[in-house]
């Protein structure tokens, strides 16, 4: 009769700290998700970052067409030019 006051004290057959220890387990297991959700690391910054890196890489793809029809105009100017040096 000792043996079933002993298991008495917790829920279901389980002890209390067996119970506890899961509790805190989950608790910490839904901060984990929680962070990797909406955290500085989350899923959505990275999507945003590729997004940011997309329209970067097309914006220096028309600055570098820009800036050699800038060069090739500079240059035919600079032809047109006569030397004033010496």
């Amino acid at each position: 009769m000792s043996k079933r006051l002993k298991k008495e004290g917790g829920i279901a057959d389980f002890s209390i700290k067996v119970l506890l220890s899961t509790a805190i387990g989950m608790l910490l297991f839904g901060i984990y998700i929680g962070v990797l959700i909406y955290g500085e690391n989350s899923l959505s910054v990275l999507n945003d970052l590729k997004a940011k890196k997309s329209t970067l890489e097309k914006e220096a793809k028309v600055l570098k067409n820009e800036n050699q029809a800038l060069q090739k105009l500079y240059f035919e100017f600079k032809q047109l030019t006569p030397d004033q040096e010496g």
